[in-house]
C-alpha cells in the first residue's frame, strides 16, 4: 500500500499547536471515499483514536518525538506516517489502497502543488514550492503568474513596481505576513514585493475574507502568509541561477545545517542586477529601470522538550534607477545607493530601498499537550527615498512587534480555546515635494497600539466555527473592537460550505501607499484629516469533489463583499490627485468559479472566471475604481511525464476591460481586453533542474503608456495610466542545483 500524503503548513492561527489532524479515505480502484473506524495509533506513546464517519480524525501529539502513525483499516492495506515537532502544524490527507489491488494500480506517493484545504475553517489556498517553480518567480511579485486569486499589476510606467490586487481591493487591504509575522505594512507596501526571493519560500497560504483575529486587525480582503523554508527540511546546498532576454541575471543560494541535537540553521543569499536600457515601444524612456538588489536572511531553530524557538535575521538593499533614455550615462555600470552619473535636464526616476528585521518565535508546553503558550516578536527598520524627476520623497519607519498566545482546550478537544494579548509599536515619517497635508498625523505619527483577543473553536461531526473579537486600542485614533466568526460545514462526503464574515481596519500612509502617483505632474490635494481605514467583509464558497471515470474533479465557487465605513479614496478625476475619506460609499464585489481537473495521470487542467465590481464615490456618482478590469479569464496545464523528468506549464490569463481617469488629455474611457500567456519547461535530473521559459508570449503590448513622454516636466505629464504590458515577449532560463541533507528525512 501507498500513502498520498499532503502536507499542508498553516500558521493562520497560533505559533505553537499540539495537535495532528486529517482526512483518510479509502480507493478501491474504482472511486475514493471516506473511510469510518480507521484505526490511528503513535506506535511509541500508544495514543490512538478512530476516524468518525466522515473520515476524520485529530489526534494530541504527545511531546516527545518523532514517532510513527500507523493507519489500519480492515480490507485496506495499512501504512505509517513519521510525525516530527514540526507537524504540530500539520494536516493530513491520506488515502488507504484495498488489498486487492495490484501493485501497479496503486499511485506513488505525490505532493500537490495547489490545494484548498478540506480541514480549514477558512477558505484557504495553498501554492507549494513546486507550484512556484511552474513560473520563474524571482521575488514574491512573480510568485502568483499560476493562481486566479491574486492578481499582480504595474503601478506606473517607469519605476517597475508592482502591487497585489485582492478581490479587486488594493493590496494594503490583505494582510501579509512572514510566518505569523507582519509584513509587508508600513511604508514598505509599496515596493516590498522584490524583497522576497520566491526560492526561499516553501509555500504560500491565500486566505478569502477576513483572517482570525489571532493575526491581527489588519486582513480586510484576505490574508497571505509566507512559510520560508525550514532549516530542519532545507538542502545542505541550493543554487538558482536565472537570466532572461532583457538583462536581468539573478543568483539565489541557500544552505541548511544542523549545529547540534536541539539547534540548526539556514541561511538564504540573493543577489539580482538589471542591466543595459531599453526602450522597445520608441517613447524615449526605459521600459524596465536599472537596478540591483541583495538581500541575506539567517535563521536558526531550537527544539527542546519543554520549549522551542526560533530566531531570524533579515537585511535587504536595492536601488533602481528609471526614466528618460540618456539619463544614466553610463548604463553598463550599476552601483549602490544613487552612484549612478545622471543627466539633470531629463526625466529620471530614482528609488533606493533599504530595511534590516530581527523576529523571534518561542514556544513553551504546559502541563497537558493540549495546553502551549507562543510568543512572537519583530523588530524592524525600514528607509525608502528617491525622486520621480524633480518630485522627490522620503519615509522611515521604525516598528516593533510582540504577540502572545496562549492554547488550551475546554475537556475536549472539540472546545478549543485561544487567547493572548499584543502590542504594535510604529514611528513613522513620510514627505514628498510640495506634498503636505493640515493633519500633522499625516506625515508624521508614533503609533501605540495595544491590544488583546480571544477565539473559540467548536468542532463537531459536520460543523466547524470560529468565533473570534479582539479590542485594540490607538493612541491616536482611539478604540477598535473587531468580531469575526468563520463557520464550515460538511454538506456531503464530497461538499464543503464556508461563510465568513469580520470587520478590519489601518491606518493609511497615504503618500507611501500611492508614491507611483509622483509619476506624473498633476498637483496633489490631500487630506485634511487622517482618518482609520474601517471595513467589513461577508462571504462564502462551496467546494465540490467528483469521481470522473477518468479522472478526479473539483470546483469551488466563492463569492465575498467588503464595504467600507471609511476609505481615503483617490480621485485621479480632472488632471489632480485628491484624497477623500469616504463615509459609506465604497465596496468591492468578488466573485470566483475554479475548476480543476485530471484528464490524464500527472496532466492537470486548472481554470477560473472572476468577476469584480469595484465602485466608490467619484464626484458626485458612484463609479467603478480605475485600472480594475471586471472580468479575468485563467487556464494553467500542468503535464509531468512519467518518468519525472520534464514538467511542463503553459499559463494563459485574460484580462477585460478596465474603467481609466477623465483627464484632458486622455479621452479613452477603457483599456483594452488582452491576453498574457506564459509557458515553462523543465527538465529534471538527480541534482540539477535546467529550465527554459517565456513570458508575454502573444506579444501584446500597450500603447502609449506614458501621456506626453516628449514633455516629461509638462503639465499633461502622466506615466500612471500603464493597465497592459509594457514590453513584448520575455524569454528566461536558469537553473536548480541542489545537494541533499544526508539527515534529511527524503518523504
Amino acid at each position: 500500500m501507498r500513502l498520498i500524503l499532503i502536507s499542508v503548513f498553516f500558521f493562520l492561527t497560533s505559533f505553537f499547536y499540539a495537535q495532528v489532524n486529517g482526512l483518510v479515505q479509502g480507493n478501491n480502484g474504482k472511486k475514493t471515499e471516506p473511510l469510518y473506524g480507521v484505526k490511528v495509533k503513535l506506535l511509541q506513546s500508544g495514543k490512538g483514536t478512530i476516524t468518525d464517519e466522515e473520515g476524520v480524525f485529530d489526534l494530541i501529539l504527545p511531546k516527545i518525538l518523532p514517532d510513527t502513525l500507523v493507519f489500519f483499516a480492515r480490507g485496506y492495506i495499512s501504512d505509517t506516517v513519521i510525525v516530527t515537532k514540526d507537524d504540530r502544524f500539520l494536516a493530513l490527507n491520506v488515502i488507504l489502497f484495498s488489498d486487492q489491488l495490484l501493485p501497479e494500480v496503486i499511485v506513488e506517493y505525490r505532493k500537490k502543488s495547489y490545494s484548498i484545504s478540506r480541514l480549514k475553517v477558512l477558505h484557504v489556498e495553498e501554492l507549494t514550492s513546486s507550484e512556484l517553480k511552474k513560473a520563474a518567480c524571482c521575488n514574491l511579485g512573480e510568485s502568483f503568474e499560476t493562481n486566479a486569486s491574486v492578481d499582480v499589476n504595474m503601478t506606473d510606467a517607469v519605476s517597475g513596481a508592482k502591487k497585489i490586487q485582492m478581490m479587486g481591493l488594493e493590496g494594503v487591504y490583505t494582510q501579509i505576513q512572514l510566518e505569523n509575522i507582519p509584513f509587508l505594512r508600513g511604508i514598505e507596501s509599496s515596493f516590498g514585493l522584490e524583497t522576497i526571493p520566491g526560492t526561499w519560500i516553501e509555500s504560500i497560504q491565500i486566505t478569502k475574507g477576513a483572517g482570525n483575529v489571532v493575526n491581527g486587525y489588519e486582513s480586510m480582503a484576505g490574508l497571505i502568509n509566507l512559510e520560508i523554508e525550514k532549516p530542519e527540511r532545507m538542502d545542505r546546498f541550493f543554487l538558482n541561477t536565472y537570466q532572461n532576454r532583457y538583462g536581468r541575471s539573478e543568483l539565489n543560494l541557500r544552505s541548511g545545517f544542523s549545529i547540534s541535537e536541539k539547534w540548526s540553521g539556514g541561511v538564504f543569499g540573493y543577489i539580482s542586477s538589471q542591466w543595459g536600457e531599453l526602450d522597445e515601444n520608441s517613447d524615449g524612456f526605459m521600459d524596465i529601470p536599472l537596478g540591483s538588489y541583495a538581500s541575506f536572511l539567517a535563521r536558526f531553530d531550537y527544539e527542546g522538550e519543554k520549549m522551542e524557538a526560533k530566531l531570524g535575521m533579515n537585511v535587504h538593499f536595492d536601488s533602481k534607477l528609471g526614466g528618460q533614455i540618456g539619463y544614466v550615462e553610463n548604463p553598463n555600470i550599476v552601483s549602490w545607493n544613487s552612484n549612478w552619473t545622471t543627466d539633470p535636464t531629463k526625466f529620471g526616476v530614482l528609488i533606493n530601498n533599504n530595511h534590516f528585521d530581527v523576529f523571534t518565535k518561542t514556544g513553551f508546553f504546559g502541563k497537558t499537550p493540549s495546553q502551549s503558550l507562543g510568543i512572537i516578536t519583530n523588530w524592524k527598520y525600514q528607509r525608502m527615498d528617491g525622486n520621480f524627476g524633480n518630485r522627490f520623497f522620503g519615509a522611515e519607519e521604525k516598528r516593533a512587534y510582540i504577540n502572545i498566545i496562549y492554547d488550551d482546550i475546554i475537556k475536549t478537544t472539540d472546545h478549543k480555546i485561544k487567547t493572548g494579548i499584543s502590542y504594535t509599536y510604529a514611528d513613522i515619517s513620510q514627505s514628498a515635494s510640495d506634498i503636505y497635508s493640515p493633519d500633522s498625523n499625516a506625515n508624521y505619527r508614533v503609533e501605540n497600539i495595544p491590544g488583546a483577543f480571544f477565539e473559540y473553536t467548536f468542532t463537531g461531526p459536520r460543523l466547524t466555527s470560529v468565533l473570534g473579537t479582539r479590542y485594540d486600542y490607538h493612541l491616536l485614533f482611539g478604540q477598535q473592537l473587531i468580531p469575526r466568526a468563520h463557520l464550515k460545514y460538511k454538506l456531503t462526503e464530497r461538499t464543503d460550505f464556508r461563510l465568513t464574515t469580520g470587520k478590519g481596519w489601518r491606518v493609511p500612509n497615504y503618500i507611501m501607499d500611492n508614491i507611483s502617483l509622483l509619476a506624473n505632474s498633476f498637483a496633489w490635494i490631500s487630506p485634511n484629516e487622517i482618518k482609520p481605514e474601517v471595513s467589513w467583509n461577508l462571504g462564502g464558497s462551496i467546494y465540490q469533489e467528483f469521481d470522473m471515470k477518468f479522472s478526479p474533479v473539483t470546483i469551488t465557487i466563492d463569492f465575498y463583499r467588503t464595504w467600507f465605513e471609511n476609505q481615503l479614496v483617490v480621485d485621479r478625476e480632472n488632471d489632480q490627485i485628491k484624497f477623500s475619506n469616504l463615509e459609506d460609499q465604497s465596496f468591492s464585489n468578488s466573485f470566483q468559479a475554479e475548476l480543476s481537473i485530471e484528464p490524464l495521470k500527472n496532466f492537470v487542467i486548472r481554470g477560473a472566471y472572476k468577476y469584480l465590481d469595484v465602485r466608490s464615490l467619484f464626484g458626485e456618482s458612484i463609479q467603478a475604481k480605475v485600472m480594475i478590469p471586471k472580468h479575468r479569464g485563467f487556464l494553467n496545464l500542468a503535464y509531468t511525464t512519467r518518468n519525472k523528468r520534464w514538467d511542463y506549464d503553459l499559463t494563459l490569463s485574460v484580462f477585460g476591460k478596465a474603467r481609466l481617469a477623465a483627464t484632458a488629455q486622455s479621452t479613452r474611457e477603457y483599456s483594452d481586453v488582452f491576453p498574457r500567456l506564459n509557458a515553462q519547461i523543465t527538465y529534471k535530473l538527480k541534482r540539477l533542474d535546467l529550465y527554459l521559459g517565456g513570458e508575454n508570449l502573444t506579444n501584446y503590448t500597450q500603447e502609449n503608456p506614458i501621456v506626453e513622454p516628449e514633455n516629461p516636466f509638462g503639465p499633461n505629464f502622466d506615466a500612471t495610466r500603464a493597465w497592459g504590458p509594457i514590453i513584448g515577449y520575455n524569454v528566461y532560463f536558469g537553473l536548480r542545483f541542489s545537494i541533499k541533507n544526508q539527515k534529511k528525512d527524503e518523504n
